[in-house]
């Protein structure tokens, strides 16, 4: 059976606890992926002639096995395995498999890294007959662990890691995907951590592209080359030093290297990017043209390296924090050039808390030297908005991603979100490009009126404020208000305000729109259908959500009322959580339902017990309902008969468990107390009352137990009966039950909820106006003296006289 992605990143993830107490996760995420790495590379290339990644006879991940349980271990995974390897493909800055600080002494060491070892045995990990190989399900399991890695290993050290989804964001503003790209497109990250970013490029080119990357730190540059191989590309140049103080990519003349596209993500604000920099006398003239950076901030020095890299149409984009776009002194000079050079294109403000390193907000300045000198403006984006809480950290929605990257790219200005602005505005802000001067994309103050509180009436600036409703649904505003008769500037409720949510609801306007909505999908899920029960084996899931997903964003645009990246989270929420493991199932072994038993181990006795079976593909509740519906509805009967002579025993035990009750002399009341206490007195003539009580609770006992016992054997007979109907399925009713029953219900459901919010937000803010203003303060006021007058009369009764 083919490892589902959740599996196999859960697999991974476990072997971090082998490691776990002698180092943190920035010091043991180099152990887990150096293992991920030699045996992906083991499964795929060892005995193949050609390989682009040479295992040495003895080095494989196999000959690691045998080394078990061994006293030296520690040593001969380092000198049979990790050196062979190492030299062969030439990599450097390996862990110490031998480290007795990190992994521990003698026994421990030995059991620690047999253990490590023994998850990686497991035959899910089998990565050589991977069918859903392009879709770069290894890749993915790597971008899963960097990112726990990062949230564990704390503030100063989450740095050698860029958030997947920023990185998406970054490779996708480039244009990459649309350019005529070749082996001899260059791209290029002089901060390049872990690899991430330049992979998120390579992955949005139409072919293959040619990477470099230079990184400060020994060991992240390592794994860095391990990326590239473990996303086939292993001929990505990956280099180790200080790229301001030493830049390794040079040309013949010595000079630095220019590429086609260059991306980065370097250290916040580094105080120390002057080590071993002579910037007034740059053999390399970074800063020459637009000036020097302060001493003690790096950001702008990362900026004008990367516009120096750049060929003359060349086009870059760089994670700098906010910082950059309003602060004075040499950076305000070097900002007003850049700006008049025409060098910046684009500008998009990130939420805060993304980064692993801080928690500042930060934003992407994108370069584009092409067409610079004609520039006269510069497109900005506050995407800051726009994200998700996860954990202790935020992270940008499939949504977010996408919204910021067609509004970027189609260069679409949207209130509140994007502007094109222009030269002269900037000039205007003496060159400050702090987003919130151009864009205003704070939400308007729900204002009190004083004369509605005063005299009543819903104020008429606040029905027109609802003009997207009433362009849609023209005459439900005349259902729902009139003219107020006191003055042309309010508006009176027609209805009572319980009855909002019914009269929008039922008004032929709004149910003509639900309808063309529910068109609207339907036509997405017929074609959709066709296309996911066409899947074949070996297909890329990727590229199955990317289509539907895509054709999802054209069903909804420019359909008025709903956000169609609203919808669209709908189904990308699906597909991570359920879908795509399905995917990857059938990519990998067609449509088959296969059934299997869940077999549980205790950690403590290693006792493995039986919890019953299930199906990953098409779940026995899926069967159950298109198969036995009948045998499903005589449980449920049982069920409810089952509830209700529950309720009955609770009903009895409360009536007569107090003091003076019948249960009052038992200690418990329960079967066996209740017969002991009827066979007490038996016969006694004054105790018939509670004789009746005490048969009928031993009557209502026995009717569940045998109720309970027939639900417990119908399900044990439903049970057989829907593993027994497994093998029968054809793959058409396969497709049937995953397609329709499972995939495209949870999906309608979903994107349904979203349309139900449309009315939900117009019954709410119509409701909440018609409460504050419904009642004004001369009939507070009469309350207020009815009230009092009341109190007066009440103690002029008690004797009390009011003053």
């Amino acid at each position: 059976m083919a490892i589902k992605k959740s599996e196999l990143y859960s697999s991974l993830w476990q072997s971090c606890d082998e490691l776990r107490g002698g180092m943190d996760a920035s010091q043991y995420k180099d152990y887990v992926l150096v293992m991920l790495f030699i045996k992906y590379v083991s499964d795929k290339y060892a005995g193949v002639p050609f390989a682009p990644i040479s295992i040495p006879a003895g080095a494989s991940f196999k000959d690691m096995v045998a080394l078990k349980g061994t006293s030296t271990i520690g040593d001969d995974i380092n000198k049979k395995i990790i050196a062979p390897l190492a030299d062969a493909n030439k990599l450097s800055d390996m862990p110490d498999f031998n480290d007795a600080t990190k992994l521990g002494d003698g026994k421990e060491k030995v059991e620690r890294l047999t253990n490590l070892i023994a998850i990686f045995e497991k035959k899910e990990l089998d990565f050589s007959s991977n069918r859903a190989e392009g879709d770069d399900i290894l890749g993915d399991a790597y971008e899963y662990l960097m990112r726990h890695f990062a949230t564990e290993s704390g503030k100063s050290k989450g740095q050698f890691y860029t958030p997947a989804e920023v990185s998406k964001v970054l490779a996708q503003i480039l244009g990459i995907a649309n350019a005529n790209t070749s082996a001899n497109t260059t791209v290029y990250d002089p901060t390049c951590g872990s690899g991430s970013l330049l992979l998120k490029i390579a992955d949005e080119a139409k072919t293959e592209v040619t990477l470099y990357g230079q990184e400060k730190d020994a060991a992240t540059s390592g794994l860095a080359r391990m990326n590239m191989i473990l996303h086939d590309n292993p001929t990505a140049e990956i280099k180790q030093g200080n790229t301001l103080a030493n830049p390794l990519f040079l040309n013949e003349q010595g000079s630095l290297k220019t590429f086609d596209y260059v991306v980065a993500n370097p250290p916040f604000s580094d105080k120390r990017w002057g080590t071993g920099v002579d910037a007034l006398h740059d053999i390399h003239t970074r800063f020459q043209e637009y000036g020097v950076p302060p001493a003690k901030n790096g950001d702008y020095a990362y900026l004008l390296h990367i516009i120096r890299s750049l060929k003359s149409n060349g086009k870059g984009a760089c994670i700098l924090p906010h910082g950059v776009l309003f602060r004075g002194n040499a950076e305000a000079v070097i900002r007003e050039a850049l700006i008049r050079k025409g060098i910046i294109k684009g500008i998009i403000g990130l939420p805060a808390n993304l980064f692993y390193g801080t928690g500042i907000p930060a934003c992407i300045i994108v370069i584009d030297k092409e067409g610079a000198n004609n520039r006269k403006a510069i497109f900005m984006i506050d995407a800051s908005k726009g994200f998700i809480k996860d954990g202790n950290k935020n992270r940008l929605r499939d949504m977010d991603i996408h919204q910021i990257v067609d509004v970027f790219n189609k260069q679409t200005e949207i209130d509140k979100y994007s502007r094109i602005v222009p030269f002269d505005e900037i000039e205007k802000n003496e060159f400050n490009l702090n987003i919130p001067r151009y864009i205003d994309s704070s939400e308007p103050e729900d204002l009190q009126h004083i004369d509605a509180h005063l005299l009543g009436d819903i104020p008429k600036a606040d029905v027109d404020a609802l003009k997207a409703y009433w362009d849609v649904y023209p005459n439900l505003k005349a259902s729902l208000f009139t003219a107020s008769s006191r003055s042309p500037h309010f508006y009176a409720l027609t209805v009572n305000k319980d009855a909002i949510k019914t009269t929008i609801y039922q008004h032929p306007e709004f149910v003509q729109f639900m309808a063309q909505m529910n068109s609207v999908f339907e036509q997405w899920q017929t074609s959709t259908t066709t296309t996911l029960k066409d899947l074949q084996p070996g297909h890329h899931p990727k590229q199955v959500i990317h289509a539907i997903g895509e054709s999802l964003l054209a069903a909804y645009t420019d359909k008025a009322l709903l956000n169609k990246y609203d919808v669209y989270q709908h189904l990308m929420n699906y597909w991570f959580a359920v879908m795509q493991d399905d995917c990857y199932l059938i990519a990998s072994d067609g449509w088959k339902a296969d059934t299997y038993r869940i077999l549980v181990e205790n950690k403590t006795t290693k006792k493995v017990s039986d919890k019953g079976w299930t199906c990953d593909l098409v779940p026995k509740d899926l069967v159950i309902n298109r198969y036995f519906a009948a045998e499903k509805a005589a449980i449920q009967a049982l069920e409810a008969e089952s509830e209700n002579l529950s309720s009955q025993i609770t009903e009895l035990e409360e009536e007569h468990g107090g003091e003076d009750g019948y249960f009052a002399e038992l200690e418990k009341v329960n079967k066996a107390n209740v017969a002991a206490r009827l066979k007490e007195i038996k016969g006694d003539a004054e105790a018939k009352d509670e004789i009746v009580v005490l048969k009928k609770y031993l009557d209502v006992t026995e009717d569940l137990a045998t109720t309970n016992k027939k639900i417990k054997e119908a399900q044990a007979k439903l049970d057989a009966a829907v593993l027994a109907h497994y093998p029968t399925l054809t793959t058409e009713q396969i497709k049937t039950l995953v397609v329709d029953d499972k995939w495209i219900a949870t999906i309608a459901k979903d994107i349904y909820t979203e349309m139900d919010r449309i009315s939900q937000r117009l019954t709410h803010r119509i409701k909440e106006l018609a409460e504050r203003y419904e009642t004004p303060l001369p009939v507070q006021t009469q309350e207020v003296a009815d009230l009092e007058k009341a109190v007066q009369m009440h103690l002029a009764k008690m004797g009390f006289v009011w003053n």
